[in-house]
């Protein structure tokens, strides 16, 4: 999410995708013939020649079943300010490009990625700064528009991620939650609030306010159906990783960090056990924070500034 907000341009929407067979899906790591395309987490962008060429508007998307892979090779995705699609594998802390995300109905450069979102298929879900939502595949980076209606219950930006509907993360699927993120504002403000999005209806349902109340929280799930948000202090350093009932809305337990300021942007996603923080400004941070241990820790660093991070329900726990 990035902390201030950028011009508001109209977006135009289209149909959902097309699905295609037998892609292999974009949760897993790559492949030993893909290795030679990862790049050092603190080197430049990948030249326009080491990335994918942007998608056309007919691009398909793959089928995959809605199931889990090895939770090992699974990746966390990023999405940068600049429309640059990165996964982040947290055993080997390696960015490797994947390619830019250029969606069809997005005035380039007016309009940038706000949050993001990634299913057990490895299709995420983007929100851009005009509240348009928009399909992304993680195998590609190819974008399709949605029908998606902005500005429902109010929420005309808003941060998100999955959480598994069991505790197993087997058949029962997952949920999208969303919170209400309004960054247009200094300081910024509490959220309106929990909601979950309905992936085939494209429709925001409200769950209940934070209690207490919380300013702008990006959301992560994981296998065994917890829902986490993280937001950094509305004045002065520090930041917060809070668990939240998902009926409620209540925070259960808040983690103080000391990462983060009011004016960065930030995504994070929980891997392996602990939570992986991007903060950015003038370039990202990468924090790793263990709930158990109550260790945090600034691993690596990236040139560019991450504003969403999605990560499968599938990841290890």
């Amino acid at each position: 999410m990035r902390a201030v907000r950028a011009v508001l341009v109209a977006a135009l929407a289209g149909p959902l995708f097309v699905a295609a067979c037998g892609s292999r899906t974009g949760l897993l790591a790559p492949l030993a013939s893909d290795a030679s395309s990862g790049v050092d987490a603190a080197s430049d962008v990948p030249e326009e020649a080491d990335v994918l060429e942007e998608p056309d508007a007919d691009v398909v998307f793959p089928d995959g079943p809605d199931i889990c892979p090895d939770a090992g090779s699974t990746l966390i995705y990023v999405i940068t300010e600049s429309n640059d699609l990165f996964s982040f594998y947290p055993p080997t802390l390696a960015f490797n490009p994947i390619g830019p995300v250029s969606c069809p109905g997005v005035v380039s450069g007016a309009v940038t990625p706000f949050s993001m979102a990634v299913d057990r298929r490895g299709i995420g879900l983007s929100v851009f700064s005009d509240g348009t939502l928009h399909q992304v595949d993680m195998a590609t980076g190819a974008c399709k528009d949605t029908t998606f209606q902005p500005d429902q219950l109010g929420f005309l930006t808003f941060c998100m991620g999955y959480a598994a509907n069991s505790g197993d993360g087997g058949d029962a699927g997952e949920t999208l939650y969303v919170a209400e993120c309004n960054v247009g504002q200094t300081p910024k403000p509490n959220s309106k609030g929990l909601a979950t999005l309905d992936t085939t209806l494209l429709t925001l349902s409200y769950v209940a306010p934070f209690s207490p109340g919380v300013p702008g929280p990006e959301l992560t799930g994981t296998g065994d159906g917890r829902l986490f948000g993280f937001y950094t202090n509305t004045a002065g350093s520090g930041s917060h990783i809070v668990q939240i009932d998902r009926g409620t809305g209540a925070i259960l337990q808040d983690y103080p960090l000391q990462v983060g300021t009011p004016d960065d942007g930030y995504a994070f996603a929980f891997w392996g056990g602990v939570f992986w923080v991007f903060t950015s400004n003038q370039g990202t941070i990468v924090t790793r924070f263990d709930p158990t241990t109550g260790s945090e820790t600034n691993v690596t660093t990236m040139p560019e500034g991450v504003v969403g991070a999605g990560v499968s329900t599938c990841a290890p726990m």
